[in-house]
Parts: C-alpha cells; sequence; structure tokens
C-alpha cells in the first residue's frame, strides 16, 4: 500500500471521528456569516492535523528540504523537477479529455511525446520553447468542471490542506498513474511500491524545496498560521480552478 493510499485509508477509517469533531456552530450573525465563509465545520480536528504536520515539517521535512538546496546543484534539481513533471502528464492528459479539454488534451499529448524523446526521458524541459506549455490536470478538477462542490476544508496527514472534493481526486489520481503499473509488470509489488514511494518522496522533496521561501514568509506575516494557510491555499486553488477569488490576501504562488 503507497502512503497516498494509507493516508486515504485513514481518513476513512477516522470519519466517525471526524464528525466528532466538528466545530460549534455559532448563533451571532456575525460569526455564523464568518463560520460560513471559512467552510471548516472539521476545524478542530484540522487544526490538530495541522498542528502534527507543521511539527513534522520542522523537524524534518523542512530541513530535507534545505539540504536537498545545499547539496544539489540548482541543475540538477531543475532535471528532477523536470522528469517529475513529465511522469504526471499522462494523467494531466486523462484529466484534459474527461473534461471535455481536446485543445489542451493535444498539448499535452504533444508536450509529453516531445520532452520524452527530444528531452531524453524529460529530464529536459524543450516544449515550452516550442509553445507546448504546461497544462492543469487533476481529478479534483475534473469532478469541479462536472459540477462537483468542493466539500468542507479539510487538512490531510502529511500531505496537507484539501478538501473533500480534492481528496477525493487526489486518491484517483494516486491509483491511475500508468507507472505504477509498469513498474508492477517489470517487477511485481516490490519494485511497484518501490516506485510508489521514491517518486512521492521526490515530488514532496522538490515541492517543499521550491516553497521554502513562500512558506517562510506565510509563516511569519501570520498571526494564526493555520487560518492563514486556510485561505491561501483557497485562494491558490480557485485561481487554479478559474473561480474568481475577491479576498485581499497575498497571491503565494509557493504556498
Amino acid at each position: 500500500m503507497t502512503i497516498r493510499r494509507l493516508v486515504l485509508a485513514l481518513i476513512l477509517l477516522l470519519a466517525p471521528a471526524m464528525l466528532a469533531g466538528c466545530a460549534e456552530v455559532p448563533k451571532s450573525p456575525e460569526q455564523l456569516a464568518e463560520y460560513n465563509a471559512a467552510h471548516d465545520p472539521l476545524e478542530p480536528m484540522n487544526r490538530v492535523v495541522f498542528d502534527v504536520n507543521d511539527f513534522l515539517d520542522r523537524l524534518l521535512i523542512r530541513p530535507l528540504a534545505e539540504l536537498y538546496r545545499f547539496a544539489i546543484p540548482d541543475y540538477m534539481r531543475e532535471r528532477v523537477a523536470n522528469i517529475l513533471s513529465n511522469l504526471g502528464e499522462p494523467i494531466v492528459f486523462a484529466n484534459n479529455m474527461l473534461q471535455g479539454e481536446l485543445g489542451r488534451a493535444g498539448t499535452t499529448a504533444e508536450r509529453f511525446g516531445v520532452n520524452s524523446v527530444v528531452g531524453v526521458g524529460g529530464i529536459f524541459e524543450v516544449a515550452d520553447g516550442w509553445d507546448l506549455h504546461k497544462q492543469l490536470g487533476d481529478f479534483g478538477q475534473t469532478l469541479s468542471v462536472w459540477g462537483i462542490k468542493e466539500g468542507p476544508y479539510l487538512v490531510l496527514p502529511l500531505l496537507g490542506p484539501s478538501n473533500f472534493r480534492d481528496a477525493i481526486g487526489l486518491g484517483v489520481d494516486s491509483v491511475a498513474s500508468p507507472w505504477q503499473y509498469a513498474a508492477y509488470a517489470g517487477g511485481g509489488t516490490t519494485a511497484q511500491d518501490t516506485y510508489n514511494i521514491t517518486s512521492y518522496a521526490a515530488d514532496g522533496l522538490t515541492r517543499r524545496e521550491q516553497s521554502i521561501e513562500g512558506l517562510d514568509a506565510l509563516r511569519a506575516g501570520s498571526l494564526d498560521f493555520y487560518a492563514q494557510m486556510r485561505s491561501v491555499t483557497r485562494q491558490y486553488r480557485n485561481k487554479q480552478l478559474g473561480i474568481e477569488d475577491k479576498s485581499s490576501l497575498p497571491d503565494y504562488e509557493n504556498y
């Protein structure tokens, strides 16, 4: 079982506890409006998970990201990021198709072909120079296009801020990745688990290294880091989905 599947299975097992951990609905109109805007009925439980995640980040994940930045030259880190991005293109393509975005799906397919062949397995980002730019496509986005609401805000263990719709999307994208099945065909369960753990760790470390300054700035400027992260996460996701965001929060691209 991969880390992502384990986390999502844990969420399902803890569903009764999630319901028990719902925040009390305020009675005053002002507090009720704020409560509805936050859309976070699981806030007590989410704060506990958030604090655990933040503790692990300070203790282990951020130091590892700093070590990765210090030990690996920019050029090599960029190559790793390119490979990971290229490995994700089949999932982007599938979601582009599911959303009926045939033009974006075509661009994604061309990007994957160009970067895989000319870019030597995605090591080099060639497609951007050919005006074949990276497209967004995940199953959470697909569910949004299909009219599924985001549901309550949710902080996932290790994986961080999300919502019910995107948590489901993450699980679907995880099991839909073709590379894990290619690894299984080549070496069985051991090879599949090794690929999943390695790719997940590399992706997480790459993303955390890229967001060191952004998260540091967000933490330093927050009276309530949890509430600020919740707002920034929703702002960033709405921007990805093309949903108008009327908040006045700073635009943190790499939060």
